[in-house]
C-alpha cells in the first residue's frame, strides 16, 4: 500500500525518459546474454556496446562501471535495504526487519530466470565476488545505526550485537542464493533464506 501512494504521487515519465529506460534495458540484456554465453570476465565493453547497437561513450552514460551491467546498479541495493527498514514502525524486530529489507531487495530484478543468471555470475566470478563483498560490507554500516534502535539497550553492547545481526543476515541471504543457483532456482529463495536463518538462530 505504501509503495502503491509513492507510485500515485511519482511524476510521470517524459519521452526522453521512457527512451532512456528502454535503451539502458536493452544494454542490461546484451550484457547478461554476452556473460552467460562467455563469461564476465572475457566480455569487454567494447563487445556489449557493438551488440547493444550503441557506442561506448553512450554505454558509459548509462553505466558507470562494467560490475554495473550485472543488473541494477548495485548502490540502489543498499539504497533499497535501508529506506525499507527506516520506514517499518519502532516494534518491528531486528530480524523481521531485515527479512523486509532483504525481499524488498529482490523485487528490484525483472524476471526471476534473470535474478537466477545474475546470481550465477555473482557467485562464479571472482571478480565480481571481491567486489559484492566490498560493498556488502559498506551496505553493512550504513545499516548499523538502523539496526541499534531497534536492539535492547538495556543489555550488552548494542554495537556488537547489531553488526552480529547484520552480518548474519547477509550470510544467509548468501548461503540462500548459493543454493538457490546449484538447485537451479527451483525454490523460493526466501524460504531457502528463512530455512539459513532458523538454522544459525536454533
Amino acid at each position: 500500500m505504501h509503495q502503491d501512494a509513492k507510485a500515485a504521487t511519482r511524476t510521470p515519465t517524459t519521452l526522453w525518459d521512457r527512451t532512456r529506460q528502454m535503451a539502458s534495458r536493452e544494454i542490461l540484456e546484451t550484457a547478461l546474454r554476452l556473460f552467460t554465453e562467455q563469461g564476465y570476465d572475457e566480455t569487454t565493453i567494447a563487445q556489449i556496446a557493438r551488440e547493444a547497437g550503441v557506442s561506448q561513450r553512450t554505454l558509459f552514460r548509462y553505466f558507470g562501471a562494467k560490475e554495473d551491467l550485472l543488473g541494477d546498479n548495485q548502490d540502489r541495493f543498499g539504497q533499497v535495504l535501508t529506506d525499507t527498514i527506516s520506514e517499518l514502525p519502532a516494534e518491528v524486530g531486528v530480524w523481521e526487519a531485515l527479512r523486509a529489507g532483504v525481499a524488498a531487495v529482490l523485487t528490484l530484478h525483472d524476471s526471476r530466470e534473470q535474478t537466477l543468471e545474475r546470481f550465477r555470475l555473482l557467485h562464479n566470478t571472482a571478480s565480481l565476488r571481491a567486489g559484492w563483498l566490498e560493498k556488502r560490507l559498506r551496505f553493512q554500516e550504513d545499516l548499523l545505526p538502523l539496526i541499534e534502535t531497534r536492539m535492547d539497550a538495556t543489555t550488552g553492547n548494542v554495537g556488537a550485537k547489531a553488526r552480529a545481526v547484520i552480518a548474519t543476515s547477509f550470510a544467509c541471504l548468501d548461503a540462500a542464493s548459493m543454493e538457490w543457483v546449484v538447485n537451479d532456482g527451483k525454490s523460493d529463495i526466501m524460504d531457502l533464506y528463512d530455512e539459513c536463518l532458523a538454522a544459525v538462530r536454533g
